[in-house]
């Protein structure tokens, strides 16, 4: 079933987040921006993606609009595999890793959509998984600069509501302490966002081995340093690692290396369903761990929720820390008592609203097409 059309659109959704909002490259992070990928073949079914993302969009969009898009029109879309290589071979001189890459993984979300679509399945089955109605989630909280009163009542206040784990994005061991305070039960780990450099990090990690983190995340600058990494296990801590690696070779220089005892892999910046599989079976082959980077708020999340059900022995599904005024995917980003229940629909299992898509909109969709012939 040939591709017939790829549109893009950006929908921003307002959120608060009980704090203020941060900056993110340079700009206040007020609005969740969702860079939406619809992929519609002759028959006039159509798939949705996500392809990351944040500040990032207005290159990712133009990778999609102007290169990733024309090369897909025409294109089998049940063939994924091959089209996924193809789209990845051709654009490798641009980068192995960014804005092509995530643009990639935006069309291979949508169309494994597609492809659950026609089967009548839901992606979580077409992967070999069983039917779960929910996953434990973690709360990931956003920064709030160090301010340990609201690193304190969020913590508490994500435990209330039924988390039992919650991540920080602080970079202090006094950030962690009070949240262990204000979470007694709750399994609490850190994300530092590669802030340290590998000399630094072993001193931030000895002071941490004995505050019992579920897990320290990205602690090594740059993220490409995986014996940087490495140098870290001696401490004990469970070291997490992935959201910024570059699909399934990124991760074997990672495990090789013995740097991680967690795998992030993200599926809007990976290369899409496919390679989060190949990355899958690279850790379980060496006792890693999977537990996939998902803080995003459309199909990407999504996808997350059926690759978890379907592949993790031990899901658990990031969910960021903030209320969002709406979202066209309700409810299914939303996490109640702790837990983000499983889509059981075909395919990702839930198209979005299309009134709260347009009232969104950050941008008018933009549409590349072709005839093909019959």
């Amino acid at each position: 079933m040939r591709i017939t059309s790829v549109e893009t659109s950006v929908v921003a959704l307002p959120f608060t987040m009980g704090g203020p909002h941060p900056l993110f490259a340079g700009r206040p992070w007020e609005k969740l921006e969702i860079l939406l990928v619809r992929v519609e073949t002759e028959d006039g079914l159509v798939g949705w993606g996500e392809a990351f993302g944040h500040a990032a969009i207005p290159a990712t969009k133009a990778a999609l609009d102007t290169i990733v898009a024309p090369l897909v029109l025409g294109r089998d879309a049940r063939a994924i595999e091959t089209l996924t290589r193809e789209l990845m071979h051709a654009t490798h001189l641009l980068g192995r890793n960014g804005a092509h890459l995530y643009a990639v993984s935006g069309v291979e979300i949508a169309l494994w959509d597609l492809l659950g679509k026609r089967a009548g399945q839901p992606v979580w089955a077409l992967l070999g998984g069983r039917e779960r109605a929910s996953l434990p989630a973690y709360a990931s909280l956003l920064s709030y600069g160090n301010d340990l009163g609201l690193v304190a009542r969020n913590t508490a206040d994500a435990r209330r509501v039924g988390y039992r784990h919650i991540k920080l994005h602080e970079v202090t061991r006094e950030a962690v302490l009070v949240a262990k305070e204000a979470a007694p039960d709750a399994a609490i780990m850190l994300d530092v966002n590669c802030a340290w450099m590998p000399p630094v990090a072993r001193d931030m990690a000895a002071s941490l081995a004995d505050d019992g983190l579920y897990w320290l995340e990205e602690p090594v600058w740059p993220p490409e340093d995986s014996h940087g990494l490495a140098g870290l296990r001696r401490h004990g801590i469970p070291l997490s690692a992935g959201e910024n690696t570059a699909g399934m070779f990124g991760f074997k220089a990672l495990v090789e290396a013995g740097a991680i005892d967690i795998a992030q892999p993200s599926v809007t910046k990976v290369g899409g369903i496919g390679e989060m599989l190949r990355v899958f079976r690279l850790c379980q082959a060496h006792g890693v761990e999977v537990v996939p980077h998902c803080p995003y708020f459309g199909p990407g999340f999504v996808a997350t929720l059926h690759i978890a059900a379907a592949l993790c022995e031990r899901p658990l599904v990031e969910v960021l820390w903030l209320e969002m005024e709406a979202n066209p995917f309700d409810p299914w980003v939303r996490a109640r008592d702790g837990h983000v229940a499983v889509p059981k629909g075909p395919g990702l299992g839930c198209d979005p609203d299309p009134a709260i898509l347009a009232r969104y909109l950050a941008a008018p969709p933009v549409r590349t097409e072709a005839k093909v012939a019959a």
